[in-house]
């Protein structure tokens, strides 16, 4: 397949590297920076039993002169994916997938701009990737990617499905991809927000009976949110899936962690905030979700010296 990345991060390097060893890769960023180190050293991927997997995939800051893709992986940031798939329309041809494995819901919503809801895959992907330095990830370990069709049925992306397997990336089309996207979506917003606004590893949450009585309620409200939603959500099944995860990743750090401590914004509007607009729309109370969401964006402006001007009548 002919693949395009939209993001050089260290999610975009780990899948990149995979996806190279039988495809036509391209990673796209606008960080020259990570361009060069990618076309100069390629990709070296630090595996969890200490062995190295090497690929040299194609970088470029822009997508000129590429050819129209048979799929397109966004691994942007949440708020840069209509500007990324804008920038790289040229790539988007009528037999074109755009998929999405990133953090949080409604990537769907954006990429229906760019594609019909037929060549759209949305997913969640369990593996996790920090970059070490230029051209080097730490393959923090994962498991079990689930993609579905927006559109359609998942017989039309079985091409995919298959690509990814056969690169060493264990992955299962969901017939309820919905249902995968909040069951990652209550870690999220429970367990990253928290480790964000706490800054501390996800076994801090277990270890602290004020952060673990938070993570509860945080999950409670967002399974209540959900099962209004249409999903069928037991909320100790859920919070004791919770707890056996951090229980296995106690010393692990989280994006948002680190986009706090780094002085970067979050995608705290596509995490967090999903929650807080399902719960308006479907009149569900959600309100530590909604402080979480004011919290981490004061957060963001008091690291980052940006400053938003109060506004009567609304919310940001």
């Amino acid at each position: 397949m002919k693949i395009a990345i939209l993001g050089a991060g260290a999610m975009g390097m780990l899948f990149g590297g995979y996806l190279s060893r039988e495809n036509e890769v391209a990673l796209i960023d606008t960080d020259p920076a990570k361009v060069d180190a990618i076309n100069t050293l390629g990709i070296r991927i630090l595996e969890p039993d200490g062995h190295v997997t090497a690929a040299d995939p194609e970088a470029a800051i822009s997508s000129d002169g590429l050819e129209k893709m048979d799929l397109i992986i966004l691994f942007v940031k949440a708020m840069h994916s209509r500007g990324a798939l804008q920038s790289n329309r040229r790539l988007i041809g009528p037999g074109t997938y755009v998929m999405s494995l990133q953090n949080g819901a409604g990537h769907d919503a954006v990429m229906r701009e760019f594609a019909s809801p037929d060549r759209i895959v949305i997913g969640t992907t369990q593996h996790n990737s920090s970059i070490v330095e230029p051209g080097v990830v730490h393959h923090g370990g994962g498991g079990e990617i689930c993609i579905g069709p927006a559109g359609g049925d998942g017989i039309q992306i079985r091409r995919i499905a298959e690509t990814f397997n056969n690169c060493g990336i264990e992955t299962e089309i969901s017939d309820n991809i919905q249902t995968k996207i909040w069951e990652k979506l209550f870690v999220n917003v429970s367990a990253s927000a928290l480790t964000a606004i706490l800054q501390s590893k996800l076994g801090f949450l277990l270890e602290n009976e004020h952060a673990w009585r938070l993570t509860r309620q945080l999950i409670r409200e967002a399974v209540a949110v959900a099962n209004a939603e249409g999903m069928e959500f037991e909320e100790e099944k859920v919070i004791d899936g919770l707890h056996e995860l951090l229980e296995q990743a106690k010393d692990g750090y989280t994006s948002i962690y680190a986009d706090i401590r780094d002085g970067r914004k979050t995608e705290v509007d596509t995490i967090s905030g999903f929650v807080v607009a399902a719960s308006k729309r479907n009149h569900v109370p959600a309100p530590s979700h909604e402080f979480v969401v004011s919290l981490i964006h004061a957060m963001e402006a008091k690291y980052t010296g940006a400053s938003d001007s109060p506004r009567s009548g609304g919310e940001k």
